[in-house]
């Protein structure tokens, strides 16, 4: 007799209530969320975020989760695009107490669990670095020394997300974060200074015999050119898992 299975639970509309605004960069905002009724996500998943104008208007978009599982809250951080429809109003306008509709989670593909197991490579581009934070959050979450290599991209030191987060989980056992710039370094900057290379990669491992499990986020363009360096380094294709966001739409 085959086993039954547990129906899968509804992907629906629900309305958010921002509880908090965390001013992150100068143009980014954390928004956390209370959602009734929210089923659970996986650490790399994403939500669809509608707003409706008060014609009847309404305007979608995807936006990766930031918080780890074991948050008590959702989590949201949004990089403001000046010309984009969305992203001005929810990292400019948006307050405590407003109301957002969300669906999700999303992205099964792009998802990782402790149980999963290592080693891990995160390479993140910008606002790429999102959902890669919700997994160190739940390695963290969950007490894991697994091996794990953070590499992110960013044009500015001020445009780096979480920089106190992460100087205090690489201060763990287990994990090692390094950053290059590709616009501008300050004084003293002892990170890298251009745009992700296979020598890069390499540097920051682990080495592909190890088959750790990679996972790629960012603009089109940078996660295209990152797959390849590690491809031509030797990882396996079915190994590197990514996740891509045009250069608009916010």
């Amino acid at each position: 007799m085959s086993a039954l299975l547990a129906p899968r639970p509804q992907i629906a509309w629900r309305v958010a209530t921002v509880a908090e605004v965390v001013e992150e960069t100068a143009g980014a905002v954390t928004l956390v969320f209370d959602v009734p009724g929210w089923p659970g996500h996986a650490a790399g998943q994403h939500v669809d975020v509608r707003l409706t104008a008060e014609d009847g208007y309404q305007a979608q978009r995807s936006y990766s989760i930031a918080s780890g599982p074991e948050d008590g809250r959702l989590a949201l951080t949004i990089e403001r695009i000046d010309d984009g429809e969305v992203s001005p109003y929810l990292a400019g306008v948006v307050q405590q107490g407003d109301e957002i509709e969300l669906r999700g989670p999303i992205g099964a593909h792009f998802s990782w669990r402790v149980e999963d197991g290592g080693p891990l490579l995160l390479v993140g581009g910008g606002s790429g670095l999102v959902p890669l934070m919700s997994m160190l959050r739940h390695r963290a979450a969950r007490g894991s020394e697994l091996d794990a290599r953070l590499l992110v991209s960013a044009r500015r030191i001020d445009d780096l997300l979480y920089r106190d987060e992460l100087e205090a989980l690489a201060a763990g056992p287990g994990l090692a974060v390094h950053r290059t710039l590709t616009r501008e370094r300050p004084d003293g900057w002892d990170g890298w200074d251009r745009r992700v290379d296979r020598e890069m990669l390499e540097a920051v491992g682990p080495a592909p015999a190890g088959r750790p499990r990679v996972f790629v986020c960012g603009p089109t363009g940078f996660v295209e050119q990152v797959a390849d360096a590690l491809v031509d380094l030797g990882h396996a294709p079915d190994a590197i898992h990514a996740e891509r966001f045009g250069p608009t739409g916010g």
